[in-house]
């Protein structure tokens, strides 16, 4: 099964490399991947053995395309993805804003024979969503197409779904699904476990929700559930700004890594025609404080979105642990409405954003109690004295196996300290500068050890980073006396 798909993978891919010397980029060249495909799936499933009535108006499906060359391809294509971009559902996200990037039509021909040469609904479910998250991965792994932001290391969702145990029944949040990897990890999880009628039927059409604000992610999202056989005719995937309001639906369980970036900021056009960029602030009735902080913004956001006794891991930039301020009072309310039980340090070089100091944070939703629920906050150290990059030496899922056992999944109440894993108590949190939870113990031997240093790259990526957060403090400080 492996082989096939990345035969397949390897057949699209090559294709891409003929493409871009016209200057279409990956990203670009797996939109229009997922335009065809479902074109082409929709079709098939009008056919034997399935003879469903089709969900693509006539004249706009596959069948009209494949009849068609040159200039009048061209112009044919465009009709269909401007005509079934204002559709509804899940036909709806996927063609949404959608353009034709191939110019060439004897190029977009060749791929249209591409794509019709295979039985893709014949394929089995898991060979479809490897071939797509096969293309996927190749399109984060192009750093200059920036896609890579939406992209979370799938080891890394791995052990966080392994850890979480999701379980049939459930229902399950991203409110920053990107291209839906933790939505079909869980799912894949899930899966893996027995299932009756009842409960197959809710993980196909009840179980996932997720939000996102970049309408290109969204659409490949929804395409990779649609080749998981997850979703019906109404998208589980909502396009918009998730952090605007309260959508008011509970879920069991949220799994989230939310964009990195200091600030919200979106650009007005001032009465001179000059462009100002002004930090966004969201006035939620729900939020322990009002910030420009957006990491702040969305774990008070992933709050909101559970149930009590709900549970949620969350990817969080490391100054969601330390800042002051805003941060210092969500962090101390967290502490008491929740139990924050487990963070999660990450190495740097895992993430295709350079030089990201992340960690997962685990806490579970609690009701209203006059005594904070965080009794004993468990820290993993993943990053002292570990050093990955994103080419040659990249995160495994076996990386993650010792975090995953000191978590104890089965029963996290058991533990036992090691010398990567060391809990803290509510008191002793309580003590800290600021509350912050940016805590470490293990010697850091590249310090100590002139023989042990990092990689040149690791040593030039730190380097670059504390170049651009001083470069932002610059910013900021030519900003306020720009205003004075």
């Amino acid at each position: 099964m492996a082989n096939e798909s990345s035969t397949i993978v390897q057949r699209l891919w090559n294709y891409c490399n003929v493409l871009r010397d016209d200057g279409v980029s990956y990203g670009d060249y797996v939109e229009q991947l997922t335009y065809l495909l479902f074109l082409k799936m929709a079709d098939e499933q009008t056919k034997p053995p399935f003879n469903k009535p089709s969900t693509i108006p006539a004249g706009l499906d596959w069948k009209s395309l494949v009849s068609k060359d040159g200039d009048a391809l061209e112009t044919h294509y465009r009709h269909i993805l401007e005509t079934l971009g204002k559709g509804n559902g899940m036909l709806g996200v996927i063609f949404r804003k959608s353009q034709n990037k191939i110019q060439d039509p004897a190029k977009l021909r060749r791929l249209i024979e591409l794509i019709n040469d295979e039985t893709w609904m014949g394929l089995d479910i898991d060979v479809k969503g490897d071939i797509y998250e096969g293309l996927l991965q190749k399109n984060a792994e192009d750093i200059k197409s920036g896609a890579g932001q939406y992209f979370t290391p799938r080891p890394l969702i791995k052990a966080m779904v392994e850890v979480i145990k999701p379980q049939a029944g459930m229902t399950i949040c991203d409110p920053a699904c990107g291209t839906g990897g933790f939505l079909l990890a869980a799912h894949d999880y899930i899966s893996k476990h027995s299932m009756d009628k009842e409960q197959k039927k809710f993980l196909r059409f009840d179980t996932f929700k997720g939000y996102e604000i970049v309408d290109n992610a969204a659409r490949l999202c929804v395409m990779n559930l649609y080749l998981h056989g997850i979703g019906g005719e109404d998208s589980p995937i909502i396009v918009t700004d998730t952090l605007a309001s309260d959508p008011g639906d509970r879920f069991d369980i949220v799994l989230t890594n939310p964009p990195f970036g200091k600030k919200s900021s979106y650009t007005i056009v001032n009465g001179e025609g000059k462009a100002d960029k002004e930090s966004q602030t969201y006035e939620r009735q729900d939020f322990w404080a009002t910030t420009s902080n957006k990491q702040l913004n969305f774990l008070q956001h992933v709050k909101t979105l559970l149930k009590i006794n709900g549970k949620a891991a969350i990817v969080v930039p490391d100054n969601v642990l330390f800042e002051g301020g805003a941060g210092e009072t969500v962090r101390r309310k967290l502490l008491q409405e929740c139990d924050v039980h487990t963070l999660l340090r990450l190495p740097t070089g895992v993430f295709y954003a350079q030089g990201v100091k992340a960690n997962v944070l685990f806490f579970d939703r609690k009701p209203a109690s006059e005594k904070p629920w965080t009794e004993k906050l468990w820290i993993y150290d993943l990053r002292t004295n570990q050093h990955f990059t994103l080419k040659t030496n990249t995160l495994k899922y076996e990386d993650l196996l010792d975090f995953i056992k000191c978590y104890n999944p089965e029963n996290r109440f058991n533990r036992a300290e090691t010398e990567r894993f060391k809990a803290f108590k509510y008191d002793e949190l309580l003590q800290r500068d600021k509350l912050s939870l940016d805590i470490f113990w293990l010697k850091d031997d590249s310090l100590e050890d002139s023989e042990n240093l990092p990689d040149p790259d690791v040593i030039a990526r730190d380097i670059a980073e504390n170049l651009e957060s001083a470069l932002e403090q610059f910013a900021g400080i030519s900003e306020v006396l720009g205003e004075k």
